[in-house]
């Protein structure tokens, strides 16, 4: 790899570790804890290593400094301490179940103690050392390492970032905890902290040999940064890859809910929309399309994805309030389910497996139904929205009635997917027939 390119990929993956460390640092500030607090310090050191590694930053800082190979100090003492703060980290996430309350603090002093003791080791090591030459960034393990100072330093250094990523890989696979983005990062952490111990498998031989006067693994050091650079950006995704999943979950499911944010809210009254800019006082006026929402997916997405749930819901229950609700919808898609196991040409047209649907999506087959159905018919029942005659009836409610509240994002994208599915086409086909002929005809007979 040319300098050039090295300093564009150190770069790149600074600014990461640095965006991350200011994500985090925000959220130290509204919540302070010490687990956020070595996140911040852990991005913090990994954006600014890799800024000054950078051969630019490297050359840039040697400049400033006078001293050609000064900035291998600062580097590598933030190196293992960026790594030794993961190291703590993981200690401080993932007890053991033997461990007792005051162990997971003395480990983590103990830790703290060694990483202290190497530092000062390879700042003595390292300013006792009379450097000459020109400074090459990416070979200061094989140029200079036949001064016996600097054997000392990089012995302390490739030992305590072997212990630290060894150790720290060995307790992520036995960790175990309640919540999941912990559980993430931790097996991210331990992943990455083997794939970084790859520097050190390439670094200690290329060192070894190239104190003994032979050179010939310089090229095999040189490739240990990159199991580095691998391991910092699995690290980073440890970070960030739960919370950058979950944001792309809810951006998708606020897609898939627009069919049915359409129907039950555009399509039923526009002043259920909690903010909508574009409201209109006849309700039915939204089936025309114009005014229909097309909501932010970039930014507060988890907000703007449960304001859509809350909106539907008021929909539907406001068809419900309106006695639009009825239950030749829920007959017609359980019969037709019911018939197409029977018969492999209907199961086949309606798209359904052997096994047809699973409770789940059958009850959301049918919700999908019910309130097609009712929407159809407020529409069409003109401006004045009258309630069908058999309102006088018992109110019926829409499937789902009694969902938790923590489920009813699942269950309304489950109702949505089946919006336009083969089974709900159908089976409305079948309603529309039935009420054609005020009776309910054969259920294979009308969706055929």
């Amino acid at each position: 790899m040319s300098e050039s390119s090295a300093t564009t990929v150190y770069l790149v993956i600074g600014s990461l570790h640095l965006t991350i460390a200011l994500w985090k640092a925000s959220a130290l500030v509204r919540s302070p804890s010490l687990g956020l607090g070595l996140q911040v310090a852990t991005h913090g050191l990994g954006g600014i290593v890799y800024v000054v590694a950078s051969p630019f930053g490297y050359r840039s800082l040697g400049s400033a400094t006078g001293q050609p190979w000064f900035p291998t100090l600062p580097i590598y003492l933030g190196i293992l301490l960026c790594f030794g703060t993961q190291h703590l980290l993981t200690i401080l996430w993932t007890p053991s179940r033997s461990d007792q309350p005051s162990r997971v603090p003395r480990q983590i002093v103990a830790w703290a103690v060694a990483y202290g003791i190497s530092f000062a080791v390879m700042v003595v090591a390292f300013v006792t050392t009379d450097f000459g030459g020109p400074a090459d960034p990416l070979k200061f393990n094989t140029d200079e390492v036949h001064h016996p100072q600097v054997q000392v330093f990089l012995a302390v250094f490739l030992t305590m970032l072997t212990c630290g990523t060894v150790h720290t890989w060995r307790r992520t696979r036995r960790a175990r905890a309640d919540d999941k983005a912990i559980m993430h990062s931790v097996r991210w952490y331990g992943r990455s902290m083997l794939v970084t111990s790859g520097y050190v498998v390439c670094s200690a031989p290329a060192a070894a040999a190239a104190a003994l006067g032979h050179h010939q693994l310089d090229d095999v050091g040189v490739l240990g940064s990159a199991f580095g650079v691998v391991g910092s950006i699995m690290t980073c995704y440890g970070v960030s890859g739960a919370a950058l999943s979950k944001w792309l979950g809810e951006r998708r499911d606020i897609a898939v809910l627009q069919p049915l944010w359409d129907l039950v809210v555009a399509g039923v009254d526009q002043e259920l929309s909690l903010g909508a800019g574009q409201r209109r006082p006849d309700h039915r006026q939204a089936s025309a399309g114009p005014g229909r929402s097309k909501p932010n997916r970039f930014f507060n997405v988890r907000w703007t994805l449960h304001r859509r749930v809350i909106e539907i819901l008021d929909g539907i229950r406001q068809l419900e309030r309106r006695a639009w609700i009825s239950d030749l919808p829920t007959q017609a898609v359980e019969s037709l389910h019911d018939e197409a196991m029977k018969t492999d040409a209907l199961r086949s047209r309606l798209g359904l497996g052997r096994k047809g649907l699973s409770p789940h999506e059958l009850e959301a087959a049918v919700t999908a139904a019910v309130l097609r159905d009712a929407v159809e018919r407020l529409q069409a029942a003109g401006s004045d929205g009258a309630a069908p005659a058999a309102s006088g009836g018992p109110v019926l409610f829409a499937p789902g009635k009694k969902t938790p509240a923590a489920q009813e994002r699942t269950r309304l994208v489950r109702v949505a997917r089946a919006l336009r599915s083969p089974l709900v086409e159908s089976s409305l086909q079948v309603v529309h027939s039935a009420r054609e002929g005020e009776g309910v005809p054969g259920t294979r007979a009308a969706a055929l």
